[in-house]
């Protein structure tokens, strides 16, 4: 009696479907693939999405590449290159890896796809109707080269605080 009551609560869990979103880490996209891209985001949640599938669970495992950013940009810089050819390179080379080591994602996308930008827009835009996101103004390098505003990684020189002469802005 008790072996088929087992039977029948194992049948009732793995006929019991769940739903499951693995959203792991967005790497950025703004060097060569290394194994922080493998060991950091994509086992683990790997690991985990297949493990909820064997349980029978729908299992929807979505992630990609951020390609935006200060480290996007300023890597861009110095190899010459505009950021999106540079991202277009370093997005291929990350998923090259991750269909060779069989991750089982099934969406893989882009943060520089339409669709991000239409969502992202309009959760922006929802946030700063109702009230949660304000304008203020805020003092910032610019440089007239380039025509735009510095994140504070290309900032360097000596640091008005302390005098370190090697400082860097972030």
């Amino acid at each position: 009696m008790r072996s088929r009551q087992r039977l029948a609560d194992t049948v009732h869990q793995v006929t019991k479907q769940r739903t499951v979103l693995v959203a792991p880490a967005w790497p950025y996209a703004n060097g060569p693939r290394h194994i922080g891209h493998v060991v950091g985001f994509a086992v683990p949640a790997d690991v985990l999405a297949r493990f909820e599938r064997l349980r029978g669970s729908r299992v929807l495992m979505a992630s990609g590449t951020d390609e935006h950013g200060t480290p996007i940009t300023y890597e861009a810089d110095k190899n010459g290159i505009p950021p999106r050819e540079f991202v277009d390179r370093n997005n291929a080379l990350i998923v090259e890896d991750l269909v060779r080591l069989g991750m089982s994602y099934d969406i893989f996308t882009r943060t520089t796809t339409a669709n991000h930008y239409r969502v992202t827009q309009d959760v922006f835009l929802k946030l700063y109707e109702k009230g949660y996101l304000v304008k203020r103004k805020q003092m910032g390098a610019f440089d007239p080269a380039s025509g735009r505003t510095l994140p504070d990684r290309y900032i360097e020189g000596k640091c008005p605080i302390c005098g370190y002469l090697e400082a860097r802005g972030d």
